[in-house]
């Protein structure tokens, strides 16, 4: 089915939060003087009403009930507030969904906004000041540390409702802005009056230091991608002397270069989109007649700027991997993945995952496998705060494949020196990976060492892998208690004692895991064994959900032991 609103594509996914790599912040229509609180509740209703007429189908990450009281508390709240908190108010009960592509229309908003020329990255190893206004160029290159006196991990807590984050990885890639916008910062509770100018406090050359930086109305970030674009007045801490791959002819989308020393032709596709010059179908026949007539022995797809477009444009990539006996085999075909990876381009990797052979490098995607996209736009009668509210499913994978995002076979994430020097870890590992060194399933691994009875080996591969970074969003914990209660539940009681002793000892600190582990020694008739575990899981999360649950068997197996 075509990506619908095709001309409205772009703008949603970029829109759906304050991180659009050209954002416009228009002049407003409107004079709040002549809105009244009324008129901001009156609107608020009228979303409430449209979703639950029109768009019921999206209460899936949040219930009715649920999101009615959110509703509702703001709707008293409203008349105490100011114009930006009601704003932030409607985004945060839009957000709710959890849906990037249903988003509040942050750049067609009528009403006036402020952006700090400074542009924030996250990289592995902390979040910095990736470019900046010249004037400001102190700071290029710093580590943010706190934002209006408060630490960055409060501050990412607070701006965090503003996003409708699908993900962790969405939230990276479209919502750190917002540590930019003093109008948000207000609204969230970061600083106690609107302000024109926000302070930071940096680490640099092992100084910690204050910088005041002022708002810049209707400001454009200039940059690409989520990365900054130096020019005369804009600084980037990137050595500019080369590009790397994934940089370069920034302003196609698509390009390829053969890498001769690897024997490697490596794409770099940023949208699913046809570009002016050339149709995607007609750039990938050219891409595989190179690889049929040349000596190719890897073929790396770069899609970790990707943001979508239109999935039918999949097609001519996917057959041409299907079709190519040369490439399309385990340690021949590369897919690099990231924050980024959003709309129809989950759609593409989810169509490589499943009818290709590639190896997943990177990030994690930052849209779920299936997921809510295409939108309409509902414009609020009063305040005329346009709303994108999605109404397609897409469903690439069966429901129980489904996930929070695609994640990498391999994982691989930027440190900022990496960045700055202009390396690339993720296209390194590609050209560097040996299948010798790696187990790209690794529960069937383990699985057949188990099926062979060496469970000493299971253990400490199980162990290796669960502390190797590499493997770090494989979610060994939930796989393997999976696999226990399968054993548990064909009557294979032994083995699923096995496996669930096997996740206590990777995760000593889960109180799942030893929940699990208590019901697996019940069924098996080891009740004093299923007592003790079952309280070790009160006393790791005693008001929680398991240790609810963990009390509520223990006093199921007190009655029916008549304690």
């Amino acid at each position: 089915m075509r990506k619908i609103l095709l001309s409205l594509l772009c703008s949603i996914i970029v829109a759906s939060s304050w991180s659009q790599d050209h954002p416009v912040l228009p002049a407003s229509t409107k004079s709040p003087g002549t809105l009244t609180a009324a008129d901001w509740q009156s609107d608020l209703r009228f979303l409430q009403q449209t979703v639950h007429k029109d768009y019921s189908f999206l209460f899936k990450k949040v219930t009715v009930d649920d999101f009615n009281a959110e509703v509702e508390k703001l709707y008293k709240a409203m008349p105490a507030m100011s114009d930006n908190q009601r704003i932030a108010g409607i985004a945060r009960i839009i957000s709710l969904f959890k849906y990037g592509h249903t988003s509040m229309g942050w750049r067609q908003m009528p009403f006036k906004f402020h952006v700090a020329p400074v542009n924030f990255y996250w990289f592995s190893d902390g979040m910095y000041a990736e470019g900046a206004d010249k004037k400001y160029e102190n700071i290029v290159g710093a580590k943010l540390v706190k934002v209006e006196g408060k630490p960055l991990k409060d501050v990412l807590e607070a701006i965090k409702p503003l996003v409708p984050a699908e993900n962790d990885q969405y939230f990276k890639a479209y919502g750190l802005d917002f540590m930019a916008i003093p109008e948000a910062l207000h609204a969230q509770g970061i600083t106690k009056e609107l302000k024109p100018a926000i302070t930071y406090t940096f680490e640099k050359d092992g100084k910690t230091f204050d910088q005041s930086i002022t708002a810049i109305e209707g400001f454009q970030l200039p940059r690409r991608y989520g990365f900054a674009k130096p020019g005369e007045d804009w600084v980037s801490v990137r050595d500019q002397s080369s590009t790397p791959y994934y940089l370069k002819n920034i302003d196609k989308n698509y390009y390829y270069e053969y890498l001769p020393e690897s024997k490697t032709v490596y794409v770099r596709q940023s949208q699913v989109l046809d570009d002016a010059q050339e149709s995607i179908a007609a750039f990938y026949k050219k891409v595989f007649e190179f690889i049929d007539k040349n000596e190719v022995e890897k073929l790396v797809i770069d899609v970790r700027l990707n943001g979508g477009g239109n999935n039918y444009k999949n097609k001519p990539v996917v057959t041409g991997i299907v079709e190519s006996k040369k490439i399309n085999k385990t340690g021949k075909l590369f897919v690099i993945t990231g924050r980024r990876t959003f709309s129809a381009c989950q759609n593409l990797v989810n169509e490589f995952s499943n009818y290709t052979n590639a190896v997943f490098v990177g990030e994690p995607t930052s849209e779920n496998i299936n997921f809510y996209g295409d939108t309409r736009r509902v414009d609020l009668p009063k305040t005329g705060i346009p709303v994108f509210l999605s109404f397609a499913w897409w469903q690439d994978k069966p429901q129980w494949e489904n996930a929070d995002w695609l994640a990498p076979h391999l994982s691989v994430e930027m440190s900022f020196a990496e960045y700055k020097a202009n390396r690339d870890p993720a296209l390194e590992t590609c050209l560097n990976f040996n299948d010798k060194d790696y187990v790209l399933d690794p529960m069937t691994h383990l699985r057949n060492l188990f099926t062979d009875g060496k469970l000493d080996q299971v253990e400490a591969e199980a162990k290796k892998m669960v502390a190797d970074p590499k493997y770090r969003y494989m979610n060994f914990e939930t796989k393997i208690n999976d696999a226990g209660y399968n054993l548990l539940n064909g009557k294979q009681n032994d083995a699923a004692l096995s496996v669930f002793e096997l996740n206590t000892k990777l995760f000593p600190k889960s109180a799942n895991a030893w929940d699990s582990y208590a019901e697996a020694n019940w069924k098996a008739g080891k009740t004093d064994k299923a007592i003790e575990y079952y309280n070790k899981a009160i006393e790791l999360d005693p008001n929680g959900v398991t240790g609810d649950n963990a009390r509520n068997m223990l006093k199921q197996i007190k009655t029916q032991k008549g304690f």
